[in-house]
This record gives structure tokens, sequence and C-alpha cells, in this order.
């Protein structure tokens, strides 16, 4: 019998779930069906290269886990670690997937070939992205984030009033305007990738009901589940690197304090307007449950 893996840290309300250890070697012992996935996994660009940042020149290396190890390498750990997300995945449910040109093909190629339905490409710009040091091609100002869904013909969720109403009554397009990380979302430290809380925002409210679970097998300082919470969604994520997993913990116990929970909201409300509304009727179901987070609600 297979014994239960035990979480690195459960919040208060169980809302907030993160495992420790290798995402393939874990994603293959969990067995809750999610209704949503989004992985930023290891885009294999750490080969030495340098970057702009804060007006120095720093390497662009990120560690061991994202140096480039070959195509083959590359293909054989995307399905992987795609195909067992895939089995945790409800019949009903899409991932989201984000990558430079050094991975996303390759992402793009697992999915099709484990039965996906390539949704959208959508085309990330940067509003504020480093210079080109070199000054020998374009500024690197984009990353690309695949959305799929599991069944090319069962349907999939997407809450498009809410897209439309939060883009000037207009349809949204598949290229999002969004800044990289601010200051104020490196409060307890930081990622090398971070991801800014305005794009898994849109994501998750995009493509997730009140209530339901979004995984992310590369969770780093877990601003998917940052994003989550202040939706009123539930998240699992999976780290494995100590640094990064207290990063994330430090980030969620901040939304306990009231004051840090209306001003994170307040950031991100031109994202989601309407989200906030109903992920404080969240809270208010739960708080019959765990009495003693009142001071959560707004």
């Amino acid at each position: 019998m297979t014994k239960p893996i035990i979480p690195y840290y459960i919040s208060e309300i169980e809302d907030f779930t993160l495992y420790k250890g290798d995402s393939i070697e874990l994603l293959s012992k969990l067995d809750q069906k999610v209704d949503t996935i989004f992985a930023d996994p290891p885009y294999f660009l750490s080969n030495g290269g340098i970057s702009c940042q804060s007006g120095k020149m720093v390497s662009v290396n990120k560690g061991n886990w994202d140096k480039s190890h070959g195509e083959n390498f590359m293909n054989n750990f995307n399905k992987k670690w795609i195909k067992l997300c895939r089995e945790l995945l409800k019949d009903d449910g899409t991932i989201w997937i984000s990558g430079t040109y050094h991975n996303i093909f390759s992402v793009a190629n697992q999915l099709t070939s484990l039965g996906f339905k390539i949704l959208n490409v959508i085309t990330w710009a940067k509003l504020n992205p480093p210079p080109n040091l070199s000054c020998r091609y374009f500024t690197h100002s984009t990353e690309f984030i695949i959305w799929a869904r599991k069944y090319p013909k069962t349907p999939h969720y997407f809450n498009y009033k809410l897209m439309k109403l939060s883009n000037d009554n207009k349809q949204m397009r598949d290229v999002w305007n969004l800044p990289t990380i601010a200051k104020w979302e490196k409060t307890c430290g930081k990622h090398p990738t971070q991801k800014p809380l305005s794009l898994l925002t849109r994501i998750i409210a995009s493509s997730t009901k009140l209530g339901e679970t979004i995984l992310d097998p590369f969770s780093g300082s877990a601003t998917t589940g940052i994003a989550a919470n202040l939706l009123g969604r539930k998240f699992i994520g999976i780290e494995k690197e100590s640094e990064f997993l207290d990063i994330s913990i430090n980030r969620r116990k901040e939304l306990n304090d009231l004051i840090l929970f209306q001003k994170y909201q307040t950031k991100i409300t031109s994202i989601n307007p309407e989200g906030f509304i109903e992920a404080n009727e969240y809270l208010r179901k739960i708080k019959k449950d765990f009495p003693e987070l009142e001071n959560m609600l707004l």
C-alpha cells in the first residue's frame, strides 16, 4: 500500500497546500483531481548569457535545474510531467504552461501528442522588459503561455464575460500587455523566474470558478497560490527548494493580515474587479468552519 505524501505546509483554512520534493515524483503520488493547472517549468536557458537588472549586468543563469541538456532530454522531461498532470486534471479541466522560445515548442508538441487540445497561445508582452545589452538583436520582451484543455471534444470553462468587462467591454485578445513583478510582490523574497500577480490573476479568473482547485507543479514562490487565494480558489503547489517554500509560506501568511489582503486586492482590481466580490463571498462561507478568521473578511 502506497503511503500518502505529507504536505510541507497547509494554511489555517486549508486553501493553500505545499509539498516539498521533485515534481515528477510527487505528481505520481498525488491522488486529488484538480480543476486547472498552471505550470512554469524550466525553460532550459541558463547557458552563461547575460542580462540587465536594476541597471547592472547580471548572469541569466537561474540554477542547475534550468541548464540545457539537449533536445531529447527536454522533450522527455516535458512529456513525463505533462502526462502526470493530465492524469490529475478533471475531464473538463485546462492547463496553462508558460515558456519562451527555448522550451515552448517542445511543450506544444508534447501537449498535442498526449491528446490535449490547444485553445490559445497567449503572448505576454512585458511593459518593462530589461534592455538588450549586446545591441545586436531585438530586445526580448515577451513570453508565451499555452492554454489547453484535456480532451478535444469536452467543453472547458471560460469566463468570457468577465474578461470582456475587464477589457473596456471589448473581446480580450491573446496578446496581454502586463508588467513584470513590482517591488511590493517581493516583500518576502524573490524567485529568479517569479511571475507577476497580474498575470496569474487573469489566468485564474478566466478559467476557474469560485472554490475550485489550481495545481502548480513548479510553484517557486507560489504566486499562483497567492493569486488563487485572493480570488477565493484553492491551491496545491510542489517545490523542491526550501528557500522558495519558506518564501511561499510567508507570502501566504501575509494574507491573514486584513490590511495587506485589501492592499493586494486593490492593486490587482483592474485585472478582475468582480472576482474580489466572489472571493469575499467564499471567505464568508468558510468562516462558518473557521470563525477565528473573521478578521480576513472585507
